[in-house]
């Protein structure tokens, strides 16, 4: 069955890959997990970052989308911020938002199957490989998941390596330790 979620995903056909003829409409916020970027097309989410340094990812959502009109709109946006940092904290309140994200058909495989993970679940990359069919590329899903536009949304943190341990996380892996801990407890 086709989710709102999935339809999205496969809309990223619209986008080329530097987000020529885009408005991008983004704000910052302080999170439990630190910085909180939210950037937006009119169509939905194209890019949530967790960091350390504000101006850091700003430079890197700008290097993604460097032919969109960018600006920033705090009070347009406030709404999802809140609504993205209270998933984060209890991400089985569930999320509503629309996404507008660009991947290549292997990396949305994978970003739909990172969202079949139930919160409080873990998965390997061994497994999502098995699961998308391609039983040899647990180094690709991984690439997929370090290419993952959407923190939180799209929830890679819930991928670990085959021994069970945390691996890498674009955002952290402290962040991802914390992550994990809080969907643990429910």
């Amino acid at each position: 069955m086709e989710t709102e979620t999935n339809r999205n995903l496969d809309a990223d056909r619209r986008w080329r890959v530097d987000g020529e003829n885009k408005a991008i409409r983004y704000t910052l916020a302080r999170c439990e997990l630190g910085w909180l970027l939210v950037a937006a097309t009119e169509q939905g989410l194209c890019n949530v970052a967790l960091g350390d340094d504000r101006k850091a990812l700003f430079r890197t959502m700008k290097a993604r989308f460097p032919a969109a009109t960018v600006s920033r709109d705090d009070e347009r946006l406030k709404d999802w911020v809140s609504e993205i940092a209270r998933f984060a904290r209890t991400p089985t309140c569930g999320m509503t938002l629309p996404l507008d994200v660009y991947g290549t058909a292997f990396q949305r495989r994978v970003w739909r199957e990172l969202q079949a993970i139930p919160a409080g679940q873990t998965s390997s990359y061994q497994i999502i490989a098995r699961a998308i069919g391609k039983p040899q590329a647990h180094r690709a899903v991984a690439n997929a998941c370090g290419a993952n536009p959407l923190a939180l949304i799209i929830p890679c943190h819930r991928v670990l390596r085959k021994d069970g341990r945390l691996g890498g996380y674009r955002w952290g892996t402290e962040r991802k330790r914390r992550l994990l801990d809080w969907e643990a407890e429910g």
